[in-house]
């Protein structure tokens, strides 16, 4: 009995107690619950302004644009001579190192023009030398024309006054013809002695002449080198035949002078006319010597055609190594490591200089380029890291640092720049590209090409 007393008391209480509650909640204290309710909700609110001012004060230490690419040198591949592609031996997409070869051209242009240039070549040495030899002829041969000249002039001065002071002589003795012959004999020694050379030289003349017309009569020289020849020889005949005339003239003086000793008579007679004979010498041997006298003149004129036939073979050796250079051009090889991309070459095909055959993509190399607002660069400094989020590897983070600012804004340096003076102007925030670049370079998992999209943030406090 005592214990099912306890449990309905027990009961009772409980029930005592529901009803005090439902009697609370019923009975009119709505006030608590609002007040519970504006707790709740201030407090909320406090968390948030609370969360609001820590993300504020975590967010201001940076600064991200979504306007970022990654950029890396381009290496554009071209040739520098003109001809037809023979063979290519790379692919697109395809990796190459410095040194390989990419594009083989045919060479058989090229090594024709080289050929042409090592014959020119050949030509202006031949040129050259005969031009030094001729140079050094003409030196020599008109020092000794000039010496004889002089000579003459002087031999033909003494004849005149020999012949005034025999004409002064009417009455000249037999002895003095005789010496007068003796005289004459000498002097047609000495004219015959001067045929000699005239003579070889006619020979070598007539010899030179032969050859170059055998030369001429195959097309290996030119007319004007056998007109050079020609004349050459009959310069020679004319020299022989003035040597033969002076022996001539000699032996005349013999006659003469034989004929003085005939005849005492005539002596006078024959006087005035080898006055006037020895005159007509002397007004030859000054009008030669005056020829000879234009030796330096001469001279220059064969140095400087040295000195023109110096400058052909210089001329001759340039083309002959720009020859060589052409020829070798025909192996286009890849200047740096890379990528092969943008390829628009084909077999067969006639390239152009300057043709654009592919590019080489750097992909090694590579940094981040990101157009800032002018805004968000207050506290940007070079060197401060950069995460770097990249779109085809949004699980990933790269780490950089900033390297350098462009010293203008990317509108200045488009190709149609804003004149903000020529009419409404409208203020736009400008961008500034800022150079970024990575702490490592890109693995081979992760390939970062140039033109890929990222996001970098960097670090400003």
């Amino acid at each position: 009995m005592s214990e099912e007393s306890d449990k309905e008391i027990e009961a009772q209480g409980e029930s005592e107690e529901t009803e005090q509650l439902t009697d609370g909640l019923t009975d009119g204290k709505p006030n608590g619950k609002r007040r519970r309710i504006f707790m709740i909700g201030g407090s909320v609110l406090v968390v948030l302004a609370i969360a609001g001012i820590v993300y504020w004060l975590y967010a201001r230490q940076f600064e991200s644009t979504d306007d970022a690419f990654i950029d890396g040198d381009v290496v554009q591949i071209s040739p520098k001579v003109s001809a037809y592609v023979e063979k290519v031996f790379v692919e697109s997409n395809q990796l190459v190192h410095k040194g390989d070869l990419l594009v083989q051209l045919n060479t058989s242009d090229l090594e024709v023009k080289l050929q042409k240039a090592q014959a020119d070549l050949q030509t202006a040495k031949s040129q050259y030398e005969k031009a030094v030899a001729s140079s050094t002829l003409t030196k020599s041969s008109t020092t000794a024309t000039h010496a004889q000249a002089a000579s003459n002039v002087a031999t033909t001065k003494s004849a005149v006054e020999q012949s005034r002071l025999a004409a002064a002589s009417r009455r000249s003795q037999i002895s003095q013809a005789e010496a007068a012959v003796t005289t004459a004999l000498a002097e047609l020694s000495k004219a015959r002695a001067q045929v000699a050379q005239p003579e070889a030289d006619t020979r070598l003349a007539q010899l030179e002449f032969d050859r170059r017309a055998a030369l001429f009569a195959k097309g290996d020289i030119s007319q004007q080198s056998l007109d050079q020849a020609r004349n050459a020889l009959q310069n020679a005949r004319s020299r022989l035949d003035a040597a033969e005339k002076a022996v001539e003239s000699a032996n005349s003086r013999v006659n003469e002078a034989r004929a003085g000793v005939a005849t005492a008579n005539e002596n006078y007679r024959q006087a005035l006319a080898g006055v006037d004979v020895s005159r007509a010498q002397l007004g030859e041997s000054q009008g030669r010597l005056q020829q000879a006298d234009t030796a330096p003149q001469q001279i220059d004129v064969s140095e400087s055609q040295v000195e023109t036939a110096l400058a052909a073979q210089n001329a001759a050796e340039a083309a002959v190594h720009q020859a060589e250079l052409d020829l070798s051009y025909a192996k286009i090889t890849a200047p740096e490591d890379g990528y092969v991309t943008k390829k628009n070459v084909l077999v067969g095909q006639l390239v152009q200089v300057g043709t654009p055959l592919m590019a080489l993509s750097r992909s090694n190399e590579v940094w981040v380029v990101a157009n800032f607002k002018e805004t968000q660069l207050e506290l940007m400094r070079v060197g401060q890291p950069v995460d770097i989020k990249v779109d085809a590897y949004p699980n990933e983070t790269f780490r950089g640092k900033i390297e350098s600012f462009q010293a203008g804004t990317g509108s200045r340096f488009s190709l149609l720049p804003p004149e903000n003076a020529s009419g409404n102007f409208v203020k736009v925030v400008q961008r500034l590209p800022v150079k970024i670049v990575f702490d490592s370079p890109p693995d081979k998992v992760h390939l970062l090409a140039p033109g890929m999209s990222v996001e970098p943030t960097v670090k400003v406090r």
